[in-house]
């Protein structure tokens, strides 16, 4: 498993009326974790792009445990939990110190640009698999 931490502060234009930050934006945090997690591997979504492999969400669950507030610092744990040919399983934990505010997980495949299914890149692939070698003590 590979895992990227990043730091969140809730926003004034992500909260709602009560001052807890909209449910809607905690699918935007999880894209910036992937992101993230991806750019440190060495990958950005705009290099796969502009090969024409596109890495849509094909689905996406969110457990909301706690609230977070306006101007709150939270820390946003991602994994990339699973990679196989067809699809990459991304976890991830939404935390404001060491109390989890919620939890998630989306599902990535990849097309090419008119749409059609391919597989992982390769790139993408090798970096979990030199993870799973690390962890497992090889390379």
């Amino acid at each position: 498993m590979k895992i990227h931490e990043i730091e969140i502060r809730v926003r004034y234009p992500e909260c709602d009326p009560m001052g807890f930050a909209h449910h809607g934006v905690y699918a935007t945090w999880f894209e910036m974790g992937r992101s993230e997690m991806l750019r440190q591997s060495g990958v950005s979504y705009k290099e796969l792009e502009e090969r024409g492999e596109l890495l849509p969400v094909v689905d996406l669950h969110i457990r909301y445990k706690k609230p977070a507030r306006y101007d709150e610092v939270l820390r946003l744990r991602s994994t990339m939990a699973e990679v196989t040919r067809a699809k990459i399983v991304f976890e991830y934990e939404l935390l404001r110190g060491e109390m989890l505010l919620a939890t998630g997980k989306t599902v990535n495949a990849c097309i090419d640009r008119e749409g059609k299914l391919r597989s992982i890149p390769d790139v993408i692939f090798d970096a979990f698999e030199v993870e799973k070698q690390r962890k497992a003590g090889g390379r």
